[in-house]
């Protein structure tokens, strides 16, 4: 299993991206998680893939909440694979509730329609929601979601869905991938327990939006938790990205870099 960071900054980095990653199984498929508005630029470069070819590299996307660094880029794709007669349709996996959000608030604007035809999500891609709690499996890998804080609207809780990521195989590492979200240790501290490694949220802009987890806070976090963690979306040319190791952290993801967990069956 590989993961690959497409991008790894913040929602308005135009140097590292956004924080989209892809999940290489050991079949070879692709899983792109979250597809921002800069998705295909990181996808050109790391793996050659273009409009003519989305499907035949990417097997499905998962999508872990509603921001535009995390969907803008599906219209692209929706609309290019769907157009493309040699193409079949690119599982969309996301929580079921938010799949039906992504498509009546933020899609449903720009893909709803084609020229005599009123469209629906499922025209464009096979949609196959997710509930938390139950165990999900793609290509011998097992994924859970992990429901975050990350922005409160008003009175509601507007979560995003993090994910716990384990290959089918004995002594296979929990890759814990919080996706965006506040600094909420008393919250998702079992998570961090759970975990062999985690890729965290991590907010370095000098001003404090809320609705990330900051540096500064993730410093405090016990000694055991931080050997375990890297750090992305972050903003541009962060001075923490010499000072993170220091700090306890296994350091700063950089765009394009890859993460290989292998593992033998007893």
């Amino acid at each position: 299993m590989k993961l690959t960071f497409v991008g790894c900054g913040s929602a308005f980095n135009k140097l590292s991206l956004q924080s989209n990653m892809l999940l290489e199984a050991e079949s070879g498929k692709k899983m792109l998680i979250d597809c921002g508005s800069y998705a295909h630029i990181g996808l050109l470069s790391a793996l050659g893939i273009n409009e003519t070819n989305y499907a035949d590299e990417i097997d499905s996307i998962y999508i872990s909440h509603q921001h535009g660094d995390h969907i803008d880029g599906l219209e692209e794709i929706a609309f290019c694979t769907y157009f493309n007669p040699n193409a079949p349709k690119i599982a969309l996996y996301c929580e079921q509730y938010l799949m039906h959000r992504i498509w009546d608030e933020s899609l449903k604007g720009g893909l709803g329609s084609v020229q005599g035809k009123v469209m629906h999500l499922t025209d464009y891609f096979d949609c196959r929601p997710l509930n938390v709690n139950v165990i999900n499996q793609w290509e011998g890998i097992n994924f859970e979601l992990v429901q975050t804080l990350h922005v409160m609207n008003g009175f509601e809780f507007v979560p995003s869905y993090g994910l716990m990521i384990k290959e089918e195989k004995v002594n296979a590492k929990n890759i814990f991938l919080t996706t965006d979200t506040q600094h909420c240790p008393n919250q998702i501290q079992d998570f961090y327990d759970m975990a062999d490694v985690i890729f965290h949220d991590c907010e370095t802009a000098p001003y404090f939006s809320g609705v990330h987890a900051r540096y500064d806070e993730l410093k405090t976090l016990n000694k055991e938790t931080k050997k375990k963690m890297w750090l992305y979306h972050y903003q541009p040319e962060p001075p923490q990205m010499k000072t993170a190791r220091e700090d306890g952290f296994r350091g700063l993801v950089t765009r394009g870099q890859s993460f290989k967990y292998e593992v033998k069956n007893e």
